[in-house]
């Protein structure tokens, strides 16, 4: 238990210290961006994501990590890193933004799967070897990066509304 006591010690001083990293660091920046140059360096980190395809190699992680976790959190990853990069590449047209906003859903929405699976299964963090640091330090980065990207995607969206009705009035 103790370790299990560690791994979500670990997962919460993460989240607070990536919290504050991108509270004074990261928002301060992108705020004041246009939409598709505030996009793109937030899914430039999520075309990362396939490092999650880690919980497939044997000798990575251990034999007895639960499949229907891996397999899950594996190719949920691929899927959010592909729509990231398709999403970066068609910014800043309006289908990169559509495409921004299914890949922030889809990617959010993998990240609390992973989380549901892990429960699930009953994972122990021994059992996710080297891949330890996925989600000890890397998860936490994506979840707060993900509500970033929603509240630029919110934002941004207001703010051209406002614009636009401003222009035709």
């Amino acid at each position: 238990m103790q370790t299990q006591l560690a791994f979500f010690v670990s997962m919460a001083f993460s989240l607070i210290a990536w919290g504050i990293v991108a509270a004074r660091y990261i928002w301060p920046e992108l705020r004041l961006r246009q939409r598709a140059d505030a996009l793109r360096p937030l899914l430039i980190l999520h075309s990362f994501r396939f490092i999650g395809l880690a919980f497939l190699v044997p000798g990575v992680v251990s034999p007895d990590l639960p499949s229907a976790f891996a397999h899950s959190a594996a190719y949920g990853d691929i899927i959010a890193a592909i729509l990231a990069l398709l999403a970066l590449i068609s910014l800043p047209s309006a289908s990169g933004v559509v495409i921004a906003w299914i890949f922030s859903l889809w990617g959010t929405a993998d990240l609390f799967n992973a989380f549901y699976q892990a429960n699930h299964a009953g994972l122990m963090a021994g059992q996710l070897g080297a891949t330890y640091f996925i989600p000890t330090f890397v998860v936490p980065l994506l979840l707060i990066t993900h509500g970033l990207g929603f509240r630029v995607l919110l934002q941004h969206q207001n703010v051209s509304a406002v614009q636009q009705s401003r222009h035709l009035a």
